[in-house]
């Protein structure tokens, strides 16, 4: 490690005592940053990089619920307001049993750079609880929702903090964060992305995640002049990304042979198609089941307690969560022919699989790049509900489209080594950095 990263890790580590995920990121970020810091002496005098990696503000309260039975419960719910140097806060709010301080501080500092990079006036926020919806009735869901926004309502708002959904928190939980918002503060406003249709949501908003990684892997593979069309795609997880994912691959040409949830994964060599698909929405978002059901319905083979990186594909597309491909993941994928990983979920590859990648030089594209549809159409939602004009779904895509465009040449910019090869984890970081960067040197010591 270069000796730099190495000095400025310690710091981060002490500072940040036991929030690996958070160390992890940051460290990811600071190998790119750190030798483009040294040659460019203004963000390295103004500590850019020491600024960003510690949050404008951390707020951390109780959240007592009563469940079915009249028992009271108690969770602890986060906001991380990471930076807003460009624009309001924007991230999302994840409600899962792994929820800690280090997580939401990796995946807001993750958002500060993504959000850069889809152009759009966006800080970078992040929050969430330990709640678990799984198992929960809508009534349950509901007053957690409630007593969660009594407490957040007061530190958010449509030019302050834009919550949004994330792992946990879908159209349901929007719902009833939105009504309990609105009650509190009297005001129908823009606060939420990823609202209803009827209410205030954006077109695309439910597939804009899962479209943009293919779209991003379609603008890498052209690099090499190869498209999706005819490719074999692993895709892991099963809920929103992973399910748009499949629908915009299968539309493109290629053909899914892979959907997965915390249980385990499906192999189907004939492809998941559209009818397939179909029972895979209906099996995860009404009957919340899980994907053995798949195997048992469609007679293919199922793998208890195992991920899909060891089926030959073309291009692999981990959607699930964090560090799910480790290194010999990494090398099973190489091993077997795959040219290009491109990330739906949020830095799923552990850092000695990316090096892996690198080594290979088969197109990787970091989730900070890749995944960055699902916040740019958040963006483009924030913008038709300052508007009060809703957009079509054809102009919401095309939007979406030129901006993960413009992410993939704002990487190729930033990425491109002198033997021609893209390394778009160095053009992602430093892409997203400098717009950042600028803006904090021009508003001062804040």
């Amino acid at each position: 490690m270069d000796p730099r990263v190495q000095q400025f890790m310690a710091m981060i580590k002490a500072r940040n005592p036991g929030e690996n995920e958070f160390h992890q990121a940051v460290q990811e970020v600071s190998e790119s940053l750190i030798p483009f810091i040294e040659e460019n002496p203004k963000y390295k005098y103004s500590k850019i990089l020491e600024r960003i990696a510690e949050a404008e503000r951390t707020i951390i309260f109780r959240v007592p619920w009563l469940d079915d039975k009249g028992e009271i419960q108690i969770n602890r719910g986060f906001r991380i307001e990471m930076n807003s140097a460009i624009g309001p806060y924007k991230g999302g709010l994840r409600f899962h049993p792994t929820v800690n301080l280090g997580i939401l501080k990796f995946l807001a500092f993750e958002q500060v750079f993504k959000n850069s990079l889809t152009t759009l006036p966006m800080g970078g926020g992040k929050g969430g609880s330990d709640f678990d919806p799984k198992g929960k009735s809508d009534n349950e869901v509901m007053r957690f929702c409630q007593s969660f926004m009594t407490e957040l309502f007061r530190h958010i708002g449509a030019d302050t903090d834009v919550p949004a959904g994330d792992i946990g928190v879908g159209g349901r939980e929007i719902g009833y964060l939105f009504g309990q918002y609105k009650r509190l503060k009297n005001e129908f406003t823009g606060v939420l992305t990823g609202k209803g249709i009827e209410w205030g949501g954006s077109l695309i908003r439910p597939e804009a995640t899962g479209y943009g990684a293919t779209y991003f892997a379609q603008e890498m593979l052209s690099t090499a002049g190869e498209s999706i069309k005819g490719k074999i795609v692993c895709i892991s997880g099963s809920g929103n990304v992973a399910q748009y994912a499949t629908e915009k691959v299968t539309q493109l040409g290629g053909k899914v042979v892979t959907s997965s949830d915390s249980n385990g994964f499906i192999y189907d060599p004939k492809g998941i198609d559209a009818e397939k698909l179909s029972f895979i929405m209906e099996l995860k978002n009404l009957r919340r089941g899980r994907i053995k059901e798949y195997a048992e319905k469609f007679g293919v083979e199922y793998f208890e307690g195992n991920r899909p990186w060891g089926i030959k594909c073309d291009i692999a597309m981990p959607n699930a969560t964090q560090n799910e491909i480790d290194e010999e993941d990494a090398r099973t994928l190489v091993k077997n022919g795959c040219i290009c990983v491109t990330e739906g979920a949020n830095m799923p590859s552990t850092p000695e699989a990316v090096e892996v990648f690198h080594k290979a030089k088969i197109l990787y594209g970091p989730g900070k790049a890749a995944n960055a549809g699902g916040v740019a159409t958040s963006g483009l939602e924030m913008t038709q509900n300052s508007m009060r004009l809703p957009w079509s779904r054809e102009e919401v895509d095309q939007k979406l489209q030129v901006i993960m465009k413009n992410i993939h040449a704002t990487c190729v910019i930033y990425g491109k080594n002198s033997d021609g090869y893209i390394n778009y984890v160095d053009g992602a970081n430093i892409g997203g950095f400098v717009k950042v960067a600028n803006a904090m040197i021009a508003q001062g010591v804040v």
